[in-house]
């Protein structure tokens, strides 16, 4: 049996994979949707970095090889974790997310202003969600799952979540991609201006053997954006892959 682990994205939690995991458990797959550390009841760690969480990762998946299936933050996650455990990952689904963090300049200033200066400001993290997620939506979202997203991210400790954004800001494996040698699916929106498809159609073409999909008209909440187009590209993935 093919286990599937969702890692999430920095204002996510397992609740965001719910229309995933009920898609594939269906199927027979033993699925699983984590909380990183400090997320819902996971315990933190600390120092907040990507070793640590990826090693974190790499703890609870145990013995297993698993197919891991990352979503923004959970692709960079899902990245590390492979450079560092190989053998424990048969395949990647690296989706709505990029080999690395746009690093300084402009776009960088605002991806931290936009996520922590409402918190800065003294908002809640409801407040924060209500004002963040609906701009990471795309034309042919599902109304439904931007609610879903508010209400999670509205329940991160915002400790964890300043942490987190923190943690993102150093990822860099784009050195790596040429060493990936598992099947590996990238899945982008065509709507989605944190990890747009350029990008991520870049990433795809430096990974060998790698397979994209862009969804037209998904923003970068893609899994809940358009639950059944992405459940549908990832199954087939794995159906021809024969996982």
């Amino acid at each position: 049996m093919t286990t599937l682990w969702f890692l999430h994205g920095v204002g996510g939690g397992h609740a965001a994979w719910n229309r995933q995991l009920a898609w594939f458990s269906r199927l027979g797959y033993r699925c699983v949707a984590w909380d990183q550390p400090g997320y819902g009841d996971a315990p933190p760690v600390e120092p907040y970095t990507l070793e640590a969480v990826a090693g974190e990762l790499r703890r609870r998946i145990g013995d297993e090889s698993v197919v891991l299936v990352g979503h923004s933050m959970g692709g960079f996650v899902a990245q590390d974790a492979y450079a560092r455990y190989p053998d424990r990952v048969r395949a990647l689904a690296l989706c709505f997310t990029s080999p690395a963090f746009a690093g300084g300049g402009e776009f960088a200033a605002q991806f931290v202003a936009a996520r922590l200066g409402p918190l800065d400001a003294g908002k809640s993290m409801a407040e924060t969600a209500a004002g963040l997620m609906p701009t990471m939506r795309g034309r042919k979202s599902n109304p439904a799952g931007l609610a879903q997203a508010e209400r999670i991210m509205a329940a991160i400790a915002p400790e964890t979540y300043r942490k987190a954004v923190s943690m993102l800001t150093t990822f860099d494996r784009r050195a790596d991609l040429p060493n990936i040698a598992v099947p590996t699916l990238l899945v982008a929106g065509g709507d989605d201006r944190t990890a747009p498809p350029a990008v991520m159609e870049k990433m795809a073409q430096r990974i060998p053997g790698a397979e994209y999909v862009c969804l037209e008209g998904c923003g970068h909440l893609g899994p809940m954006d358009q639950p059944e187009a992405f459940n549908a590209v990832l199954e087939d993935f794995l159906r021809r892959h024969s996982l």
